[in-house]
């Protein structure tokens, strides 16, 4: 079972099950896809499995050279396995590239991995590292480099390392840093990861943006300061609030522009206008940018007037609206309850975010992830909500929300705190800069947060909620939820793990861990001189596709 060989024999099992499940109708296309790839299982073999033709490869007539420029939010870099924004990621990708890689179709591409196979109860994976990739300052890249990287994620000593817990089949729990015998380097091209319990999401975790791969110099910090890397381009500029800019290294012949061709571009320029998406229009206007990083609200219909080409993707991206249960009084089941009953989350859909995207039930678990359990939707009853809070002795309490000053973010919490103030309970907004906001997200009492779409629910769930990880903004701790998604990750057939995520979801839900209002679409507008860079579901930059014509 390899990446390049759709004809090889011995394709993994699940695959089969995961082939069948797809025609029955119980896992759609894309879900398929992530499932199948995840464990080893090439594009070409994978659509074959379903009975469609691979698409085919585009014949290559991109324009080469120039200068694409891109509004969006430069933020401080810091070591990748830290990193806790797209943003962050998407400048370091100019020089760091990743094991694996994930596409819009749902597929994983292996990238510095070549292939990779999975035992049957996926315990096992053996990756394959890819002949003949160099460091750009001319070392081999070898199995060591990647059994360095992986020893790094799971390293849980590490304070805000979210690598660790997407690793937590690999780490040792005394130690708290991976297990003897975990990551076992078999030869200079070989390594194999021994996990201690079945665990479906390993490869596909290693395609999220905390996990570019460094080289054996790096420590920790700002990369760009040393930017040793796989990769096609080298940082220019690091002014952050400001710009950051990449440039085509003209010393480093890339590994990829023999297996994707690319990369297309000389330049490549971010540009901060901030949250206001006015300002970003005017940029537009001007001439100043070609590209949106997305576009939201009201200018969606805005951009398209002006007569930019639009791209959409449905997603699992979000908004959360979410208590902190170590500040009181969100450490009260009935206090968060209560909020949660006062609040229509398909209002806050209509009034935060236009109405673009589907209405989500309190519990974080998308229907387009293939693990997802219909189960009741949340209730909403104001006159109860103020009676439950009443009765917890909190009916006269304020409570204050905070969110970003983006304007749908913020547009969406307005909405939350309306509805709220229309059942009789007392609230205040706080709207702060990103600048500000993002010091302290993790710390809020009650706060809203922008959260990217992961292929599997799980994921998500086990980055958010399960007890003690680094992105545990809500403080949520449940020994029960816990021992359910380890179940959950480990259950290959699609309707055994639906069963699981239906006892997680109802959890969710109970436990008033938060208000999640919608599941949003995407968008972004470019000139029609872009190319390659239409809008990804998890806002992945994949620079080497892009190009622009003169």
């Amino acid at each position: 079972m390899t990446i390049h060989d759709p004809r090889r024999a011995g394709l993994h099992p699940a695959a089969e099950m995961y082939a069948a499940e797809h025609r029955a109708g119980r896992l759609s296309r894309r879900e398929f896809l992530t499932r199948a790839t995840a464990l080893g299982v090439g594009s070409s073999a994978a659509f074959g499995l379903i009975g469609l033709p691979a698409p085919a490869r585009a014949e290559n007539h991109m324009p080469m050279g120039g200068t694409l420029r891109m509004e969006m939010e430069t933020k401080a870099l810091k070591d990748p396995r830290l990193a806790d924004w797209s943003q962050i990621s998407n400048f370091y990708r100019g020089w760091l590239d990743y094991l694996v890689q994930y596409e819009a179709d749902g597929s994983i591409t292996p990238m510095l991995l070549e292939s990779w196979d999975a035992n049957e109860d996926a315990t096992q994976f053996t990756l394959k590292v890819r002949q003949g990739v160099t460091w750009n300052n001319g070392d081999p890249f070898t199995a060591a480099d990647v059994v360095r990287n992986i020893t790094r994620w799971c390293d849980g000593t590490v304070e805000g390392n979210s690598m660790a817990g997407r690793m937590s089949q690999l780490v040792d729990a005394e130690t708290n840093m991976a297990r003897e015998g975990a990551i076992e380097e078999v030869d200079e091209m070989t390594v194999r990861l021994n996990l201690a319990a079945p665990d479906i999401t390993v490869i596909v975790s290693m395609a999220d943006y905390p996990a570019a791969i460094v080289h054996s110099s790096y420590e920790s910090g700002d990369p760009s300061e040393n930017p040793i890397g796989t990769g096609p381009y080298l940082p220019e500029v690091n002014e952050v609030g400001v710009r950051q800019v990449l440039v085509r290294n003209p010393d480093h012949q890339w590994w990829g522009t023999e297996v994707f061709g690319g990369p297309y571009l000389d330049r490549i320029e971010y540009i901060d206008y901030g949250t206001d998406p006015a300002a970003k229009l005017a940029a537009a206007e001007s001439g100043e940018i070609d590209i949106t990083y997305q576009t939201t609200g009201d200018f969606i219909d805005i951009f398209d007037a002006i007569g930019w080409q639009k791209s959409e993707v449905v997603t699992a991206a979000t908004l959360a609206v979410r208590f902190n249960q170590d500040s009181p009084p969100y450490d009260n089941k009935d206090v968060r309850n209560a909020l949660q009953m006062a609040v229509d989350n398909a209002i806050v859909l209509e009034l935060g975010y236009n109405g673009r995207g589907t209405v989500a039930e309190n519990h974080h678990v998308c229907p387009i992830h293939p693990e997802y359990a219909q189960i009741d939707p949340p209730v909403h009853d104001p006159a109860a909500a103020k009676a439950l809070l009443d009765e917890a002795g909190f009916g006269n309490e304020t409570f204050e929300l905070i969110s970003i000053d983006d304007a749908w973010q913020a547009a969406s919490c307005d909405a939350v705190a309306a509805q709220l103030r229309d059942a009789g309970i007392q609230v205040e907004r706080q709207v702060l800069p990103g600048s500000t906001f993002w010091n302290d997200w993790l710390e809020y009492p009650f706060s809203a947060t922008e959260w990217n779409m992961r292929p599997l629910g799980v994921q998500i769930l086990g980055l958010a909620y399960r007890s003690g990880v680094p992105w545990n903004e809500t403080a949520y701790s449940s020994e029960e939820f816990d021992t359910l998604l380890a179940e959950a990750m480990s259950l290959a057939d699609v309707e055994a793990r639906r069963e699981v995520m239906a006892k997680m979801e109802k959890l969710l839900q109970d436990d008033g861990v938060l208000i999640q209002p919608y599941w949003r679409s995407l968008y972004r507008h470019y000139t029609d001189k872009v190319q390659g860079a239409e809008m990804h579901p998890t806002f992945e930059h994949h620079h080497y596709k892009w190009a622009i014509a003169s």
